[in-house]
């Protein structure tokens, strides 16, 4: 029988790896990111501070014994806008220095495995490193389920039907902006709601959409929470949560 350390293949000296590891759930990973989990020198994974880190929660069933990890930690998350100059500042700095770290392992040899939530290229921060070093050390990415399928997977949401149109928003924007852009699409994925909870709510009520849409929290996770946005009067959400909204195209 193959074992899964061999369908994974190995890892290569002084390589990258950006590790999708799904939207929470370990089962999630695919054969290629559960094996490289365990064959990299390293694990890296950003966190916010004092907490484990969801990438690292995740993964922490396939970790071998003491095996090297690197933590990255934000020196700000949602504490103040993503637009205030000092989050900008702050955070550039940050991804800077990350990415001195993970080459100083590299330029030793020592492959390094950055695991992401979801997906590495959409919407994580493992894009920041990429940006950063693809250009001086090997790299590969390897794609991951996105925090939206999982979660619309747990809700039982077919979301495009026929010619249906998806748009993903990130839940940070503008109210009116919100509103506009619920209302040019078919069916629709708000990320990023966490605080902003209590304006997408409005937006997608605006939009005409609130008997559709559907709030999850932590979708995939042991502490999952689905329920229909109507229900959700609260200022704000958890970190880990969206709205779904799914399309009415045509159904055969």
């Amino acid at each position: 029988m193959t074992s899964l350390d061999e369908l994974a293949g190995t890892a290569r000296a002084g390589t990258l790896y950006g590790i999708g590891v799904g939207p929470g759930d370990v089962r999630y990973l695919t054969l290629r990111a559960a094996g490289l989990v365990r064959a990299v020198d390293v694990v890296a994974f950003f966190a916010k501070r004092g907490q484990v880190g969801n990438a690292r929660r995740i993964v922490a069933p396939l970790m071998k014994d003491g095996q090297a990890e690197a933590r990255l930690e934000y020196p700000v998350t949602d504490e103040i806008p993503a637009e205030h100059p000092d989050y900008q500042s702050r955070i550039a700095g940050f991804y800077r220095a990350s990415a001195e770290s993970l080459a100083a392992l590299l330029h030793e040899g020592k492959s390094v495995g950055l695991i992401a939530e979801g997906d590495p290229f959409f919407y994580g921060s493992f894009m920041h490193m990429w940006r950063r070093l693809a250009s001086g050390f090997p790299v590969e990415v390897v794609p991951g389920v996105t925090g939206m399928s999982g979660c619309w997977t747990r809700a039982n949401l077919p979301m495009t039907w026929g010619n249906d149109t998806l748009s993903v928003l990130p839940g940070t924007l503008a109210e009116d902006m919100l509103v506009e852009r619920l209302q040019r699409t078919d069916a629709a994925v708000v990320m990023k709601v966490g605080k902003n909870l209590a304006k997408v709510r409005r937006a997608v009520e605006r939009a005409g959409l609130l008997s559709r849409a559907v709030y999850v929290e932590r979708g995939t996770m042991q502490d999952e929470r689905i329920v229909p946005l109507a229900d959700c009067d609260a200022p704000r959400g958890a970190y880990f949560a969206m709205v779904l909204i799914p399309g009415e195209g045509r159904r055969l």
